[in-house]
């Protein structure tokens, strides 16, 4: 299967994390020549990529924003759940999973998953069904900082007993006045945490499966937070709890 990868920052991270095939790459006619531009045609040129000038038009039709650039790659190659545990062994750190439980707007994963590669998360487990998959919008969205994550599809439940056996603290967001706020909580541990669907939070069956979960105290008028915000600052607390 093949599909479009379009924008500056997506084609060149796609690129340079090599884990897919790359067919061909094209540039709009009269795109200049910099930047990312061109590293990303250097990388091209390296990898061997068939490179041709096309009017804009064509990338037009394959998406909007697409700056001048797209590249026709294979589909996004999806990692095994040990896959992660092995990453995290290897570097001989505490364990640092991304859960997320039917998380449905390709621009929401985008964001978690760009938060997640900026604070170093060992791999990222989404639901194998009804949550949204790591589709040319998702990249996009994560501006490439999905090529450079281990992503795995497979039941939450059992991912997280999985986890749990490799010594990580599942932490699951919700919004309850029961929960912990991040100060009741020490994040400096393995973990793996858990980010709910955008409308309805976490699963009930996700939930159970939580050694604790985790509120983010509001200070303003808003009542809560939108899922990849809240993910992200929660991934963030985790990172600055390992570097104390």
């Amino acid at each position: 299967m093949k599909e479009w990868i379009t924008g500056r920052n997506p084609v060149y991270e796609t690129l340079t994390a090599q884990r897919r095939h790359f067919f061909r790459l094209w540039l709009a006619l009269g795109v200049k020549i910099e930047g990312r531009i061109e590293q990303a045609l250097k990388l091209a040129k390296e990898r061997r990529v068939v490179v041709e000038t096309v009017p804009r038009e064509k990338l037009d039709k394959i998406y909007y924003n697409h700056q001048g650039i797209g590249l026709e790659a294979s589909a996004y190659p999806y990692a095994a759940l040990e896959d992660l545990i092995i990453l995290s062994k290897s570097r001989q750190e505490a364990p640092f999973f991304l859960v997320l439980d039917l998380i449905q707007d390709p621009q929401n994963l985008g964001t978690l998953l760009r938060s997640a590669e900026a604070m170093g998360v060992h791999g990222v487990v989404i639901a194998t069904a009804r949550g949204a998959l790591i589709t040319p919008a998702v990249v996009t969205a994560s501006s490439g900082a999905s090529e450079h994550l281990l992503i795995a599809q497979h039941n939450l439940v059992q991912a997280l007993e999985k986890m749990k056996a490799n010594n990580a603290w599942v932490v699951g967001l919700d919004e309850d006045t029961t929960s912990k706020t991040p100060n009741q909580l020490d994040l400096n541990m393995g973990l793996a945490m858990v980010v709910g669907n955008e409308g309805s939070g976490l699963r009930n069956l996700v939930k159970k499966s939580c050694d604790e979960l985790l509120r983010l105290p509001m200070v303003g008028k808003v009542e809560s937070l939108n899922a990849a915000v809240a993910g992200s600052i929660a991934l963030f607390l985790a990172r600055q709890a390992r570097s104390l």
